[in-house]
């Protein structure tokens, strides 16, 4: 069964952009108009974030939105044929010379992104820019044909796909050598308790601990990794600091940076956001005030 939806999403990988965005059009069209996957929890989602916005002006965000979402399937797509020379055109990043900075430290590096498009394309073209190995902590699916379908896509340009269930384990052979870890941290966590809590576009939500813990007890440099999307296509990355030591920080302060800098890209394009995640589906309670670590004078009272 691999081999043969390989062989399919093979072939369709060899269109030509062109028309594989004309599909993308299309697909985007019944998926918002007819299907309406998730409309309510998209436009749910942006009146949370944008509730100073018109309706026709989240509207427009959400079909630009479904546009991308898309886009980003039919990218990654391609990225079962293509080769360096598609990459470079696709992806630059806009001040590489911060890696060097940590690479000539023998640092290592934990790279914080966010659901951002297109960050398949990211992760196929950074191995190529950059002298780390470039490790990259992914979530396994449950059909046992895509997962060796996206293992095989997230590896054939060197990125190093390891297992975030079990990342601990998988990162031991890593241990003794540079690296940068890529860690998508802004996904909803498996629970309320297990989390840090604090204001995203104003409203009380849960981040996953485990990408500022591991930072701070090995005070290994994070920085956030904002993709921007310049044209149909054609991507961008800049690299900020959040914290050079973040072993010295108190508890929270890694991922309050992270949201602030999280919050601030999602708002200069807001299409280019995961917005038919259900992000904001754990409600706050005053039994979760033990994991608030937002600033004291933004603290949930209900």
């Amino acid at each position: 069964m691999y081999y043969l939806v390989y062989g399919v999403l093979y072939g369709l990988s060899l269109l030509p952009m062109w028309l594989l965005y004309g599909f993308s059009d299309g697909i985007a069209f019944l998926l918002y108009a007819v299907i309406r996957y998730r409309r309510g929890v998209v436009l749910s989602n942006l009146v949370i974030a944008f509730p100073e916005k018109t309706d026709a002006e989240r509207l427009r965000i959400a079909k630009r939105f479904y546009r991308n979402f898309t886009d980003n399937f039919i990218e990654t797509l391609k990225l079962l044929s293509a080769g360096p020379d598609f990459l470079e055109r696709r992806l630059v990043i806009d001040n590489p010379e911060l890696l060097d900075y940590y690479y000539d430290q023998g640092r290592k590096l934990h790279a914080h992104l966010g659901h951002l498009f297109n960050w398949e394309i990211g992760n196929a073209a950074i191995p190529r820019l950059t002298r780390y190995p470039f490790l990259v902590a992914y979530m396994p699916v449950e059909n046992k044909v895509f997962e060796r379908l996206f293992l095989h896509l997230r590896s054939r340009t060197g990125s190093i796909p390891l297992p975030a269930t079990r990342l601990q384990r998988a990162i031991l052979p890593y241990r003794n050598q540079q690296y940068i870890l890529a860690l998508v941290a802004d996904q909803a966590p498996g629970g309320p308790e297990n989390s840090y809590w604090l204001n995203f576009f104003g409203r009380p939500t849960p981040f996953v601990r485990g990408p500022e813990r591991g930072a701070r007890i090995a005070d290994i440099p994070a920085i956030f990794v904002r993709f921007y999307k310049v044209r149909r296509g054609h991507y961008r990355a800049e690299l900020i600091t959040i914290a050079e030591h973040p072993g010295v920080l108190p508890e929270g302060e890694l991922t309050r940076r992270y949201c602030r800098l999280l919050e601030d890209a999602i708002r200069r394009q807001p299409d280019s956001w995961l917005w038919s995640h259900k992000r904001w589906k754990f409600g706050w309670n005053p039994e979760l005030q033990p994991f608030w670590i937002d600033d004291e004078k933004n603290t949930p009272t209900t």
